[in-house]
């Protein structure tokens, strides 16, 4: 295998050698933009806002974000399934490892954790037919399949297993990682490890729909490893083949990431303070209710409107409209009645700007977050920023 293909989000092109199946299988990915250069097997490769890492053949790139490090990246994507499990999760990795290690020596701590103190029990229902009655009689299918005869016996219960939901979700990603390459000799035994401690336990063909499970207090101490076991076979995870290659990895689009999180983020801070947010709240700009918006968050307090927030990893410029996230957001203060609005961008993309709009008394505030910054104080900026927008929002004709 030669080396990985180093890339960040967004970054400058750089020429990489691929076989005429590698650039089909890529280029069917839309990854990043791959052009033929001079030369035969000669490409060259600009990465776009897709994160992340694929293994194509024997070919791997690594798209690195472009405002943080891959550990951030995981508590971004995790803090959206559960803030309270993610608050203080982080993987602590050096800058050179890719996404690959970074899933997996977190899943294999987590996992481990979960499942120490030995493999968690449930119900389950089942149907069978036995020679003896347990649970309920199946009547229409004894009487319909038997044609009269006394057994075996079509029949319903409950049984006590670990072959439950949370369990068969652990080892679907158990195995996913294990397919994947270039994760550590110490992750892979762990994750070894933990297929072993599940060998009992029902490999449901994600094909199929994954394992469906919901946070009790029964499952508590499985919160965790199962928050990161969604990610993994959820949110872009793939493993397929693509022309006569085959294709694993994890990749994400930045931008999805970003918004998920400034909503969670933002919508946890502010309920402290009080109220409670309108995610994508559907909008109508017009009195026909034929403009449809939707904002990422808009908050309520005491049944009315004072804050609407959208949040823009990277700010849009369309050359017909240069501005027209600013554009975009006058036209949900307008719509709210609104005297403030707020744009959330990465820090590194925009600059933190206020625009007062002339004759409406509309202004347009625009923040930054570092991404870059540890969870505890990414998560102490977005407190601030919560308590700056409802400070200084309040509707229009107030003002």
């Amino acid at each position: 295998m030669t080396d990985p293909v180093d890339l960040v989000e967004v970054g400058k092109a750089r020429p990489i050698a691929l076989t005429e199946d590698e650039h089909a299988s890529l280029d069917k990915l839309k990854i990043a933009t791959i052009t033929k250069a001079v030369g035969r097997g000669n490409f060259t490769i600009k990465p776009g806002q897709k994160v992340g890492s694929v293994k194509v053949g024997s070919v791997q790139i690594n798209v690195r974000p472009k405002v943080t490090e891959i550990n951030r990246l995981l508590f971004l994507i995790g803090y959206c399934s559960n803030p309270a499990v993610w608050r203080d999760e982080a993987v602590h990795l050096e800058r050179a490892d890719g996404l690959f290690p970074a899933v997996a020596e977190s899943f294999t701590r987590l996992a481990s954790r979960a499942i120490e103190g030995g493999l968690l029990q449930g119900y389950r229902t089942r149907t069978d037919r036995l020679q003896l009655v347990r649970g309920r009689v199946r009547i229409g299918e004894q009487v319909t399949k038997n044609f009269g005869r006394p057994l075996p016996i079509a029949v319903e219960y409950d049984d006590f297993t670990t072959d439950i939901p949370e369990n068969r979700l652990i080892l679907l990603a158990t195995l996913r990682l294990l397919s994947l390459s270039d994760i550590s000799g110490g992750a892979r035994g762990k994750l070894l490890q933990i297929r072993q401690a599940l060998e009992d336990i029902t490999v449901v063909p994600p094909v199929k729909g994954l394992p469906a499970w919901q946070p009790t207090r029964l499952n508590g101490r499985y919160h965790d490893a199962l928050r990161l076991s969604d990610v993994i076979m959820r949110n872009g995870s793939f493993e397929q083949g693509v022309s006569n290659l085959r294709v694993t990895g994890f990749l994400f689009d930045m931008w999805r990431i970003f918004e998920d999180f400034v909503t969670s983020a933002l919508s946890v801070a502010m309920r402290r303070i009080g109220g409670h947010g309108l995610p994508q709240a559907k909008l109508w700009l017009d009195t026909g209710s034929k403009i449809e918006m939707r904002p990422d968050l808009v908050w309520c307090q005491n049944d009315e409107h004072v804050a609407v927030v959208d949040a823009k990893y990277k700010a849009i410029r369309p050359k017909s409209i240069p501005d027209a996230d600013i554009y975009q957001l006058f036209a949900y203060c307008v719509t709210l009645g609104l005297s403030e609005g707020h744009l959330v961008y990465a820090k590194g993309n925009e600059p933190v700007r206020t625009h007062a709009i002339v004759n409406c008394g509309v202004t347009i505030h625009c923040h930054a977050l570092d991404l870059s910054q540890t969870p505890a104080r990414l998560l102490e900026s977005v407190d601030a920023l919560a308590h700056f927008i409802l400070r200084h929002s309040k509707p229009a004709r107030q003002t």
